[in-house]
């Protein structure tokens, strides 16, 4: 085990290589076709099926399953593939249990929904696996269309851009793309590289050029992507995080989860990565819950999650807390951060326990943390970008900002919920518009 020289609570190597293997394997095993079948065959193949009013991306949910009980999984895939591009990703991250799942008639009926995520992923995996690309593009059309933003959004409206003829030049500030996908989201719910072999998979309808360490105010501005291509989507996401402006709150030990998360996606040996011994995260969304479970598979001995509502009011699912707590996260709710305490490195938070008007009670407690992260939401920044509402790029219809060529979509512009799924559909949708805006024909 080796011990960090400034934080001396944090360690690298809590756990053997059989550890650490275990803990990161796949959350959701993938089904074999025997279960995907057996799983199939219980859909009541709803004529007016909740389950597709209820995916943001309108999937013909009953008619994928169907092909998959007919025994044409590729064909599923392809009815997926149609409506949400990276449908294999979102059926691994997707919080389906709120979703298509919860609207399912099995669950309404039994309590048990038809495995629609996992059936999703048999399909979608099925077919790219084979490095079969179902789409092929049109004629082209002669129009640029700059990307802004490599992550779901972004890729979802280069890949439907492209589709239909245009050239598309994605750019994204990190080495990667992927955005979310590759850098944000829990190892065990994408492992064995899938992040980066999906957008391998997804270029390969052509016509989209990638553009990597490019960042928008620093390496290109919006009036100069105005002025080279004939139209701009923005899908850059939230680069800042909200600050936490506590006594000590700048103490060693104390960093952002999506940091945090991020260097665990792309280390390649996990015994190098240093966790705490005891480690505290404050927040209650998806960041949160990845970053508390994830500490505690790397070894951290206790790991609490504290969150200043309620566990009605989280956003993370109650799949996802559940998840939590299986793993052996303490959820403390109701509770605020008032102070970290510590002589160089954080030791002990402070928190104060809060009425559900937010009023404090007066009462606090400390709890040890040689680990803190935060999780406390992310902010847009950048200068010059169209005009905002509550803190995002405000847009109306299928993307359109207040400025004439430019989309936004994901989490980066107002609208919506802050889900992979639901930034394809945007990227999607800005795309079909952006394509009406420069050709005059509708898709």
């Amino acid at each position: 085990m080796t011990h960090s020289p400034l934080t001396p609570g944090l360690a690298a190597g809590r756990l053997d290589d059989v550890e650490y293997a275990e803990n990161f394997s796949d959350l959701h095993p993938a089904l074999d076709a025997h279960e995907a079948l057996v799983a199939a065959d219980r859909c009541y193949f709803c004529h007016d099926a909740p389950c597709i009013t209820a995916c943001p991306t309108d999937i013909d949910i009953p008619l994928f399953i169907r092909q998959i009980a007919t025994g044409t999984p590729d064909a599923a895939a392809k009815t997926i593939l149609s409506q949400n591009i990276m449908g294999g990703m979102c059926a691994r991250v997707c919080p389906t249990e709120t979703l298509c799942e919860e609207a399912c008639v099995r669950e309404k009926a039994e309590g048990k929904p038809v495995l629609i995520g996992q059936l999703q992923r048999y399909a979608t995996d099925h077919l790219q696996d084979k490095g079969v690309h179902p789409f092929t593009r049109a004629a082209a059309t002669g129009k640029r269309v700059a990307v802004v933003g490599a992550g779901p959004a972004g890729l979802a409206c280069a890949h439907r851009l492209a589709m239909l003829g245009h050239e598309v030049v994605v750019m994204d500030a990190r080495p990667k793309p992927g955005g979310l996908n590759e850098y944000g989201i829990a190892a065990y719910k994408t492992p064995e590289g899938f992040a980066q072999a999906e957008v391998d998979w997804l270029l390969g309808i052509g016509g989209i050029s990638l553009q990597h360490d490019t960042a928008l105010g620093r390496d290109v501005t919006l009036e100069g992507l105005k002025g080279d291509y004939d139209a701009v989507f923005l899908g850059m996401g939230l680069g800042g995080v909200n600050a936490l402006a506590i006594d000590g709150g700048d103490k060693d030990g104390v960093r952002d989860a999506v940091d945090f998360i991020a260097d665990l996606r792309q280390t390649s040996d996990l015994t190098t990565l240093p966790v705490g011994r005891d480690v505290v995260v404050i927040g209650g969304g998806m960041t949160a819950v990845d970053a508390a479970v994830q500490a505690k598979l790397l070894g951290a001995l206790n790991v609490t999650l504290a969150y200043r509502r309620g566990r009605d009011r989280m956003n993370a699912s109650v799949f996802e807390q559940d998840l939590a707590a299986s793993k052996g996260v303490r959820i403390m709710t109701h509770v605020v951060p008032r102070a970290m305490h510590g002589n160089g490195a954080v030791r002990e938070i402070e928190f104060e326990y809060v009425n559900p008007d937010m009023s404090g009670t007066g009462q606090t407690v400390r709890v040890a943390a040689d680990q803190v992260l935060r999780a406390i939401g992310q902010l847009l920044v950048g200068e010059g970008l169209p005009d905002l509402a509550q803190g995002k790029i405000a847009v109306t219809g299928a993307g359109r900002t207040s400025v004439d060529g430019i989309w936004a979509g994901g989490d980066c512009a107002s609208g919506g919920d802050d889900l992979t799924v639901t930034a394809v559909a945007e990227g999607r949708d800005a795309a079909m518009d952006i394509h009406e805006s420069l050709t005059g024909a509708a898709v």
